[in-house]
């Protein structure tokens, strides 16, 4: 029904502590600036007005302009860099773009995907699920909300201010993304695409959102990876309102395994928030790792019934206000904590007079 439109801060407490990892590129540019850290390929960064305060974009050159990976969110500030990078004597020049690739459908990466894409007449690449539901949420802008919703939030414990401010805010995903173009080019998991003559495959992963697109680059030996993998904050795994059942942790520490797997350890990461580092099966067992002391603090706790918003302390490091972004967040992720341990049989859920979730450990 919507979701938050700071998708990133970490929220999930650290208590293993974090590998030495290496940021070989050095400082990050400046907003309609551009940093070459290799071969035709640009760091871009433009900044974003929630808290994390900024994105990580990348430029690859392409056989007659560049391919860009995300795009920003839609502000006036995100445009005037963007036009600061193509004016004469910028960082990509007039060349222009060939490609839009977006990892994924929030607003800080697909923003201004239509902008650019009418702009240089050029093709979005995505794959299916983000589109369409990028198209689902920017839908919402302007509706009434719905009592499924209202439902959703009051089932995990918010109060009527809460739910007020929930009122207030719905549909705010929309206003910060441009027209989405009408149509696109569909990316599909291990599928091997040609940017400028080298091969870079897709490696799909789920969890923080609903068909997040990475890429590797096996002769560069680069990876962007998105919001999949991110290397001082970890990625917001929530449930919502559309989906109040689902089990997006499950599908995150899977994705976790997979890019293991899959991607070899002596990549360069170019993530879409901090800065580019190596050290890529470090920073998974960790996450992995801190997840699962984070799902044994829950289990302790659960040994009384609790509500969502009451095992905040057992998953965040910080006090969780009425703010209502953070609290959007806190409650989608520990709602993810405890689906995870209901669809493993760990605890069950009941259904108050009220219809308030408690949850208990089996």
């Amino acid at each position: 029904l919507s979701a938050p439109t700071m998708s990133d801060d970490s929220l999930v407490s650290d208590p293993v502590g974090k590998p030495v990892l290496e940021y070989p590129c050095g400082t990050p540019p400046a907003p309609g600036e551009a940093h070459q850290i290799a071969p035709g390929v640009q760091w871009l960064r433009m900044s974003l007005p929630f808290a994390l305060a900024h994105i990580n974009l990348w430029a690859v050159r392409d056989d007659t302009g560049w391919a860009v990976f995300d795009s920003g969110v839609q502000t006036s500030e995100t445009a005037a860099a963007w036009r600061t990078l193509f004016a004469a004597g910028g960082a990509l020049g007039p060349e222009g773009l060939t490609r839009v690739f977006v990892t994924h459908m929030h607003p800080d990466h697909m923003g201004m995907a239509g902008w650019l894409t009418r702009k240089f007449d050029c093709r979005l690449w995505i794959t299916r699920l983000e589109y369409l539901m990028c198209r689902t949420l920017v839908a919402d802008t302007g509706r009434e909300v719905p009592s499924d919703g209202v439902q959703f939030y009051r089932r995990a414990g918010w109060d009527d201010e809460a739910i007020e401010n929930y009122r207030a805010r719905f549909g705010g995903f929309g206003k910060l993304v441009h027209a989405i173009p009408d149509s696109y080019r569909r990316l599909f998991d291990d599928e091997r695409v040609l940017i400028g003559g080298q091969e870079w495959r897709v490696v799909v992963g789920h969890g923080h959102s609903p068909e997040h697109a990475c890429f590797h680059c096996p002769a560069r030996k680069l990876f962007i990876s998105g919001d999949q993998v991110l290397p001082r904050i970890s990625s917001n795994v929530s449930v919502f309102p559309t989906e109040p059942d689902a089990d997006p942790l499950g599908d995150w520490l899977s994705s976790l395994a997979k890019l293991r797997r899959e991607v070899p350890d002596d990549v360069l990461v170019l993530p879409s928030h901090n800065e580019p580092f190596r050290g890529l099966h470090a920073r998974l067992n960790h996450l992995e790792r801190s997840q699962n002391e984070a799902l044994n603090r829950l289990c302790v706790s659960l040994a009384q019934p609790r509500r969502a918003i009451d095992v905040f302390p057992e998953l965040f490091a910080r006090p969780i206000s009425n703010e209502p972004n953070l609290l959007g967040m806190a409650t989608g992720e520990s709602l993810a904590h405890l689906n995870y341990l209901v669809h493993r049989d760990e605890a069950r859920v009941t259904l108050d007079d009220h219809g308030v979730a408690w949850y208990q450990r089996r």
